[in-house]
């Protein structure tokens, strides 16, 4: 009865029209009239704002209480389905294919109280996907559970304290568990408004802050250093690439064709060297014998070796990640380690490895210079959709697991991203 007299409160405010279109309290599967033997579903703190409604000084947006309605409303006044497609982890691998199942009838979730639901536009594709869907983050994880990392799309429901921030249509970006879905519900103390929904903007959640944090916290980049990206022109190494650059350092970067060659030297990478047509570690005791000051390093394996043999007196080199080990049982590539104490202590360098978990102290920062360096052009936030993948545009959850492929086939260039199309009526 609480949730009828709110409502009808407001409506009572209402023009004709609304009030029309909200005649009736009761939830149309109840009929015209409440039957003593029924009872409402408990309630919920569903929040919705509805711009059609007046508003007053006192009350900046009115919200209505809609836990009494089955299927609350967007802004726009069209449905939220009860169901949507998602990728659930149904089975422990590192096989992204064996281990994730697209199901199509999970129920859409309801936000909390503090909470977002966000309708999904654009997710983000990572390397650590199928360490994720091999259960490698936590040894005690149990299936099935909700597959992605990173998402971007507009507001449709909240929670009645996640209101005082946000509102119904506001375009959010978020890093959570789960984004592999078309709806997500995101805490409001972890969303991240930005300006529109658009993929560039999720480029920067885990690659531009991976990048942004590991090279301030431990890269000490100064003008004139020499600064090696491995995967250069990858989703985290663009970054890498453009904010050494930004440092006034000399940069070399590591890819796999003369199309990335190009990319990086649009992006200001000083020596891009093409590992398909060039030996990497030739063509570093040639160009640097003296070594190079700074490795950011996401390969693993022979590249990991190359990079220690290359560097300087009191080089440091940045592990972000090892990707060309994932796909095997442990995760893990081979690399000289009997040899490697012997390599540091003989150039007093240094190996360190940077996790984003171990640094959201200095996350909210990162993100926020990041956008102004976006928003005043002073950075490239590379998104590769597929347009160039042999089956096309990474278009909808299924295309999610041709995208992890055309990933580990070294084919993309700057952040994979996978746009999710609506079929509900919008005009964001």
């Amino acid at each position: 009865m609480g949730a009828m007299r709110a409502a009808a409160a407001v409506a009572a405010a209402a023009p004709a029209a609304v009030v029309r279109s909200r005649a009736s309290p009761w939830p149309r599967w109840w009929g015209s009239a409440p039957l003593l033997h029924q009872s409402p579903p408990p309630r919920r703190q569903i929040c919705h704002a509805d711009p059609r409604l007046p508003t007053t000084p006192a009350t900046a947006r009115p919200i209505v209480d809609m836990s009494y309605a089955r299927h609350f409303l967007d802004f726009q006044g069209s449905s939220i389905p009860k169901f949507m497609q998602k990728l659930v982890v149904t089975q422990l691998s590192p096989n992204f294919r064996e281990a994730v199942t697209l199901l199509q009838g999970s129920p859409v979730p309801l936000p909390g109280d503090g909470d977002l639901l966000v309708r999904n536009r654009f997710v983000g594709v990572n390397a650590s996907d199928i360490n994720f869907s091999a259960g490698r983050y936590n040894t005690s994880v149990k299936i099935p559970f909700d597959a992605g990392f990173e998402g971007i799309g507009e507001v449709v429901a909240l929670g009645l304290t996640a209101s005082a921030k946000y509102t119904i249509g506001q375009a959010v970006a978020y890093t959570t568990p789960g984004s592999f879905a078309e709806y997500t519900v995101v805490p409001a103390k972890i969303a991240i408004p930005v300006p529109s929904v658009k993929p560039e903007y999720l480029t920067l959640l885990i690659s531009g802050t991976t990048a942004y944090i590991s090279l301030k916290e431990l890269g000490e980049l100064s003008e004139g250093k020499k600064v090696l990206v491995t995967a250069a022109a990858g989703g985290t190494g663009q970054f890498a690439v453009q904010l050494a650059k930004k440092a006034k350092c000399h940069v070399i970067g590591t890819c796999s064709s003369a199309e990335k060659s190009v990319f990086l030297k649009s992006v200001g990478c000083d020596l891009p060297i093409n590992y398909m047509t060039e030996n990497v570690g030739a063509v570093l005791k040639r160009e640097y014998p003296e070594g190079v000051d700074v490795v950011y390093e996401s390969v693993g394996g022979e590249m990991f070796d190359l990079a220690v043999n290359a560097l300087a007196i009191k080089g440091r080199l940045i592990i972000i990640g090892f990707i060309s080990g994932y796909q095997t049982p442990t995760g893990l590539s081979p690399v000289k380690a009997g040899t490697l104490p012997g390599k540091l202590l003989k150039k007093s360098a240094s190996v360190q490895g940077f996790f984003l978990n171990h640094y959201f102290s200095e996350y909210q920062k990162a993100m926020d210079h990041l956008l102004k360096m976006y928003e005043s052009q002073e950075l490239v936030c590379e998104v590769d959709l597929g347009d160039l993948s042999p089956e096309g545009k990474f278009t909808g959850l299924e295309s999610v697991f041709r995208a992890v492929d055309y990933m580990y086939m070294g084919k993309n260039t700057g952040k994979i991203v996978v746009e999710l199309p609506h079929s509900v009526n919008s005009k964001l």
